[in-house]
């Protein structure tokens, strides 16, 4: 009988360990993946500055766009935890959206090298921050449900484990759903 007792209390334990650390594992995994995100993010916004300046000469009358990226820029570099930094990267993704648009209006600028350039890796790089999203988003949710899993949330607590926060897109405009006219008809 006492056996069969120590048995049971190994197993307990043993469950205990396992379950504290598949807890630990995920959210070390949760913290890697936001630093992912971050790495990439910084470098965005590393490449911004130089855009701006190769465009700023071409585009003097379309002062308040680049203002409008240097703003969003700053606000996303300072922006702290997820909902926060997914809401100023939102409004720099619509910034960024504009400068990109209104410089289609410059044929200096679509022949430009450096722009071309630019553009090409503040694009990758966007991939690279979608992707980063994507798997933050996928391993805080793997993270969140463990926690709420019975029997696991009797261990969350001794884990110190608390719910992470998902990337969600906070701008309207990053929901909207692009326009595509493949009609023939053009005026």
């Amino acid at each position: 009988m006492g056996y069969v007792l120590l048995a049971i209390l190994a197993a307990i334990v043993l469950w205990v360990i396992a379950a504290y650390n598949s807890l630990i594992a995920l959210k070390n995994q949760v913290v890697n993946a936001w630093k992912q995100i971050d790495v990439q993010l910084k470098r965005r916004h590393d490449l911004i500055p130089n855009l701006v300046n190769t465009v700023k000469g071409a585009m003097e009358f379309e002062r308040s766009t680049l203002e409008a990226v240097i703003s969003a820029r700053n606000r996303a570099v300072s922006a702290t935890g997820v909902a926060a930094t997914a809401k100023a990267e939102g409004e720099l993704t619509q910034a960024l959206g504009r400068l990109f648009a209104l410089s289609e209006n410059y044929p200096e600028l679509k022949a430009n090298q450096n722009v071309l350039q630019l553009q090409e890796e503040l694009t990758s790089t966007e991939n690279k921050v979608g992707f980063a999203r994507q798997l933050y988003n996928d391993v805080s949710t793997q993270y969140n449900i463990k926690q709420q899993q019975f029997p696991t949330s009797l261990v969350a607590g001794l884990a110190k484990a608390s719910p992470a926060e998902l990337w969600e897109i906070e701008e309207p405009g990053e929901r909207a759903v692009p326009k595509v006219d493949l009609s023939l008809n053009k005026p």
